[in-house]
């Protein structure tokens, strides 16, 4: 497998340009996946440093032997930890390219996906014990709605979730295809894949606490990237972009401006790109995934939090 085949960077310039890299600078690429934006940053180091986090076992395969890379094998919900365990105190940039690599969504087994019938699974990393099938079949009716409607913002999470349990208490549901075949009279006519890739998001996203995990690695960047350094971040639903958007213009999640002592607003991070940026036309014809992709960077400031 080559990593081109694995995933198709997105944003792959305008992502890279946005550390605006010193050759002897220490970068993170919190999600390796193919290696394609750890490739383009290897490029413009010169001396410095890049480490590379993947949870996925099957990104490892990806890893290019080079002086200036560090792979760990991780959540980057533990950032801090790891660069710290690595002598690496601070950092000059930072790049995350969230959701699920192209590789994740083509492997059938994964259950990523709403193309395939596969076992409900969806785990990023492999070794966890929480899956899809343990959300689909144990969780109470109540958590299920939740799940449906906060993480895949499904209006009818009640109805979805109460037809669900009374299913599954005839019979277990252990693949995406029963899991679909539970749903199909739920699906709004002609737009059956959207309900799928929402109904797929919640669970994908409960399974992998995948909002937890990146509220968890923002707040670490306060601490972690240097004055003048870089945060940039490439997010592919609102629930991720509005927590990044929150969190560089005001250092929260919720959108809150907070004021110190003498009244002067507190902002650890400023934008450089007040717009989100997004892909052209050329890149989405060449890779329809980056479609919904938006691309927002900013620069920590010198204030201490």
């Amino acid at each position: 497998m080559t990593s081109n085949s694995y995933h198709i960077p997105v944003l792959l310039h305008a992502a890279v340009n946005g550390l605006n890299i010193n050759p002897l600078g220490t970068y993170v690429d919190v999600t390796f996946g193919g290696g394609g934006h750890s490739r383009a940053i290897l490029d413009k180091l010169d001396g410095g440093k890049l480490f590379a986090f993947d949870q996925d076992t099957d990104a490892s395969a990806n890893v290019l032997q080079h002086p200036s890379l560090i792979f760990i094998r991780q959540n980057f919900r533990y950032l801090r930890n790891y660069l710290r365990l690595h002598g690496a105190d601070f950092i000059d940039g930072l790049l995350a390219d969230l959701g699920v690599s192209s590789h994740q969504f083509d492997d059938a087994q994964r259950g990523f996906s709403i193309r395939y019938d596969a076992r409900l699974d969806m785990r990023m990393n492999p070794d966890v014990p929480n899956d899809a099938y343990n959300v689909v079949n144990t969780y109470e009716e109540k958590k299920l709605a939740d799940v449906f409607y906060f993480y895949g913002e499904l209006r009818n999470a009640r109805q979805l979730a109460a037809h669900l349990c009374n299913v599954r208490s005839d019979r277990k549901i252990e693949t995406t295809g029963q899991l679909k075949e539970v749903f199909k009279n739920f699906t709004p006519r002609g737009k059956e894949a959207g309900f799928y890739a929402q109904l797929f998001q919640a669970l994908r996203i409960e399974v992998n606490a995948e909002l937890d995990v990146l509220k968890e690695m923002l707040m670490q960047t306060i601490q972690v990237i240097k004055p003048g350094g870089r945060l940039v971040v490439i997010s592919y639903h609102s629930l991720e972009d509005r927590l990044v958007k929150n969190f560089i213009r005001t250092g929260n999640f919720e959108g809150e401006q907070q004021k110190d002592f003498f009244g002067n607003i507190k902002r650890p991070f400023v934008e450089i790109n007040k717009k989100p940026i997004v892909p052209d036309e050329e890149e989405i014809n060449m890779n329809p995934r980056a479609r919904s992709a938006k691309l927002r960077i900013a620069e920590r400031t010198d204030e201490q939090v």
